[in-house]
């Protein structure tokens, strides 16, 4: 018996038992607690929302930006054909960013359900193996983009025709080998929210951001260095982002969370929980990514059809899903926001507060939606043109495909933040059905369904036409759906408010 307990005491950390870690000594209350962590239990839930909402908004702004940013100087330098470019590497480059809340918004999540239990050591140790597996994985694609044979397999998936294909590819490339910076620099920004410095987060978001542009007007404006240009001002700003964030968690002083080198030793347990919860992000993303792979190779069968050609097509739904992205972001910025306050208070067992963090988090993703949705509606040919968008009859087609994709946006929050609250709170399996809804079990069935039924049944519109169409239907059944789960999981709240039924993460 003597000998079990010695060798169970020279563990480095047994992740079922409690574990405070050095005490803080900074709230009086539970020394095992900053008191930057532990006011999301007890502070106003409004204030802290708006606190952490804020910053959290404009750093999905900021985050979605690269592209938008990367799309408007190729469209000015080059016209279509860069445009054309930008939207054949979206859907990897959505991969990608995929790849990163996989692991970043997975660790994240654990960090503050340890962290609303007290358990300092434990959300440590979540931020060390969410930077080890963003280094192996950086390495791995790496790797892979020096192999010709998969950048060109991946370019015919997402439908590149021969004039793109070069472009697209040179671009890809150089954003394959950055792919470290963004990997850190966008998923592990989110524990600095989870510290308590949502206004820190956002300033290393901003620092990439404006490296980014200021090097694209650089590089490809004023030197023309096209699409290679574009991407290398991409990932020099990534960098920037990236150094700014492991600055703050290994020099700052007096933070909540440190990395330390010890805690980037794998822990297999600590992995797996960190895919799992970070799965439903990865879901969204990669079936976004998914999605674009199919628009892709629609367009181009369909466009090829149309009097708007092929690539024309690419650089116009190119445009659309772009801002369509960008104006979902403040939504996401949303749910991100209010994630380490589901997570803490849900750990620290206020369910009362968990339900309020979720009411307040719908009411302003929904006020952001439907805003987003009026600017859309007051300006699209301005928004368009800001692409380098100038022909009149691509104008046109274009904004309308802008205004019928973005139909439900107002609503489209509830079905962000809902889906989000079941990962926060350690219920990644009904996250990940939430996600898969929207875009993947309704909307590419749609895809392909629509542009042979609409025609048939309203014949001013064409294949081509309806391709837009899916996205508010998918939109409208993931709603829906969400409703019904948040319906039944205020049951199960009052349940375990009552102490009938116990909570599991």
């Amino acid at each position: 018996m003597a000998a079990a307990t010695a060798t169970k005491a020279k563990l480095p950390l047994d992740l079922n038992e409690e574990s405070t870690g050095a005490p803080l000594g900074k709230d009086p209350k539970n020394p095992g607690r900053d008191s930057k962590v532990s006011r999301m239990g007890a502070a106003s839930i409004p204030r802290l929302i708006t606190e952490f909402a804020i910053p959290a908004i404009l750093g999905m702004v900021v985050n979605g930006a690269y592209n938008v940013v990367d799309s408007i100087f190729l469209g000015q330098a080059m016209g279509e054909i860069g445009l054309s470019a930008a939207t054949v590497a979206n859907p990897i480059m959505i991969v990608f960013m995929a790849i990163s809340m996989l692991i970043g918004n997975g660790g994240n999540a654990l960090a503050a359900l340890r962290l609303g239990e007290g358990r300092r050591v434990d959300a440590e140790i979540s931020l060390g193996n969410t930077v080890l597996l963003s280094v192996v994985v950086s390495a791995i694609v790496g790797i892979a983009a020096l192999n010709p044979a998969i950048l060109d397999s991946l370019l015919t998936l997402s439908s590149a025709t021969d004039d793109v294909r070069p472009y697209a590819r040179a671009f890809l490339q150089i954003i394959c080998f950055g792919f470290i910076f963004q990997c850190i620099g966008m998923g592990v920004n989110n524990f600095i929210r989870t510290a308590g410095a949502p206004n820190r987060a956002l300033v290393t978001m901003l620092i990439g951001l404006v490296v980014s542009t200021a090097l694209n007007y650089l590089f490809v404006l004023r030197l023309g260095w096209g699409v290679e240009g574009s991407a290398l001002a991409t990932i020099i700003g990534q960098a920037a982002s990236c150094a700014a964030v492991l600055w703050y968690f290994v020099f700052t002083r007096n933070v909540p969370l440190k990395l330390h080198f010890r805690y980037m030793a794998p822990h297999l347990r600590v992995i797996g929980t960190i895919l799992s919860l970070g799965f439903a992000s990865f879901a969204v993303q990669a079936g976004m990514a998914v999605v674009n792979f199919v628009i892709n190779h629609l367009l181009v069968q369909y466009g090829a059809l149309s009097p708007i050609g092929a690539d024309d097509a690419l650089a116009s739904i190119g445009v659309v899903q772009r801002v369509a992205m960008f104006t979902v972001l403040p939504l996401v910025g949303v749910a991100v926001a209010i994630q380490p306050l589901l997570g803490f208070n849900y750990g620290a067992k206020l369910i009362d507060r968990v339900r309020k963090t979720l009411w307040y988090g719908i009411a302003g993703a929904t006020v952001l939606g439907a805003l987003m949705w009026l600017v859309v509606h007051l300006f699209p040919e301005f928004i368009v043109g800001a692409f380098g968008i100038t022909h009149d009859g691509l104008v046109d087609f274009t904004v309308f495909a802008l205004k019928v994709q973005l139909l439900m946006l107002p609503f489209v929050g509830f079905q962000i933040v809902g889906s989000n609250y079941f990962q926060a709170t350690g219920q990644p399996a009904k996250s990940i059905v939430l996600s898969l809804t929207r875009q993947i079990l309704f909307l590419v069935p749609l895809l392909f369904a629509l542009p042979e039924v609409l025609p048939h049944v309203l014949p001013q519109f064409t294949g081509l036409d309806a391709l837009y169409f899916a996205t508010p239907m998918a939109d409208f059944l993931s709603i829906f759906v969400t409703v019904i789960f948040i319906i039944v999981e205020m049951r199960r709240l009052r349940k375990l408010e009552r102490g009938e039924i116990t909570a599991k993460f």
